[in-house]
């Protein structure tokens, strides 16, 4: 049978081999449970370390929408809801699981999928009485679901309405490896310690077999939260499992390295559709792209790679995502771009 590349996701590889050499070498030490092993705390002070809080609160989980709905159920209490973008994650791709927790999402119109002060304000001045939920949180995604990352200003004046207004700033770092290693970021993983109540860092979509760790910069926040994690269902007996896949990808980088490289296949593809005359509906900087293209062109690409119809933009174009992924091969880049080139007339794109 033969397969078609995919370009749909940045999970459609199992993991990379250090990650499961880390796995095989560990693999008959015997160890404490539920995250009290050796390797796991060895994670947690790789961690600590990166974002310059020794003293933060680190739990390993199993996936993206599981740590969003733990951490807003942690923190919201019942009449309190959390503020986000129309294009957020835990709003269109997470089959309702915070509102299932009883926390209602307040949304706001996106700018290139990313959330700014003004917007937060005129929801405040909507929710003014105990007849409305109370506005708790704000959630953002860097990199965002539309590719696009903050910079440095941006999250920064975030920080400090929500400091002022008494809300508390969540990020989903889902793909935070892209977000710190994109063209033009100007974050540190400190940084986001510094600006941010509650954080986490992914390695599902980056080089993981699966797993995502929260981390509290003030540990007072996450009070309780390892009971939360049991009763949820979330408290792995095998946790080891998840800190040495931390372990594996920080101790020597290999984290940033893999999102670098997403990202530069992402841009070498990128480069190709700026060359052909195609335009974005964002930006692209990171592993996501989002070109416009003609539906036939659409249809002959699909052909024979994956990858998803977003949108569509009028009667004869839509826009299309690609992603990269850690183990995206540049071969694989070259024959897209080999085949975009050859079914593109040069120099004849209608542009937007």
């Amino acid at each position: 049978m033969q397969y078609k590349i995919s370009f749909k996701n940045d999970y459609s590889e199992g993991a990379h081999p250090y990650v499961l050499e880390v796995l095989s070498q560990t693999n008959q030490q015997q160890q404490a449970g539920y995250g009290h092993d050796q390797i796991s705390q060895h994670a947690r002070s790789l961690i600590r370390s990166a974002i310059q809080r020794e003293e933060s609160s680190v739990f390993f989980v199993a996936g993206g929408t599981q740590a969003n709905l733990l951490v807003i159920s942690h923190l919201l209490r019942s009449y309190q809801s959390v503020i986000a973008v129309d294009s957020a994650h835990i709003h269109v791709h997470e089959t309702g699981a915070i509102e299932s927790a009883g926390h209602k999402i307040n949304l706001v119109r996106h700018v290139d999928g990313k959330l700014n002060v003004t917007a937060i304000q005129e929801l405040l001045n909507s929710h003014q009485d105990n007849h409305m939920v109370m506005p708790k949180m704000v959630y953002v995604s860097h990199c965002t679901e539309l590719g696009t990352i903050y910079r440095k200003s941006e999250l920064r004046d975030i920080s400090q309405f929500c400091r002022s207004n008494g809300l508390l700033l969540f990020l989903d770092g889902a793909r935070l490896g892209c977000a710190l290693t994109a063209d033009g970021n100007d974050l540190s993983l400190s940084d986001i310690a510094d600006y941010c109540d509650v954080f986490y860092i992914g390695a599902t979509k980056n080089g993981g077999l699966l797993g995502e760790a929260i981390v509290f910069p003030d540990p007072d926040l996450s009070t309780g939260f390892d009971f939360h994690l049991k009763q949820k269902g979330a408290l792995l007996a095998k946790g080891r499992l998840l800190g040495a896949q931390f372990y594996a990808l920080l101790e020597t980088g290999l984290f940033f390295d893999l999102a670098r490289h997403a990202n530069g296949m992402a841009a070498r593809l990128s480069q190709a559709f700026r060359d052909c005359g195609y335009a974005f509906a964002f930006p692209p900087v990171s592993n996501q792209i989002f070109p416009i293209l003609p539906f036939d062109l659409i249809e002959r690409l699909q052909e024979k790679y994956d990858f998803y119809r977003w949108q569509s933009v009028d009667d004869n174009r839509a826009v299309v995502r690609l992603v990269c992924s850690w183990a995206t091969t540049k071969e694989s880049v070259d024959r897209f771009i080999d085949d975009l080139t050859h079914q593109t007339p040069h120099r004849n794109i209608d542009s937007i």
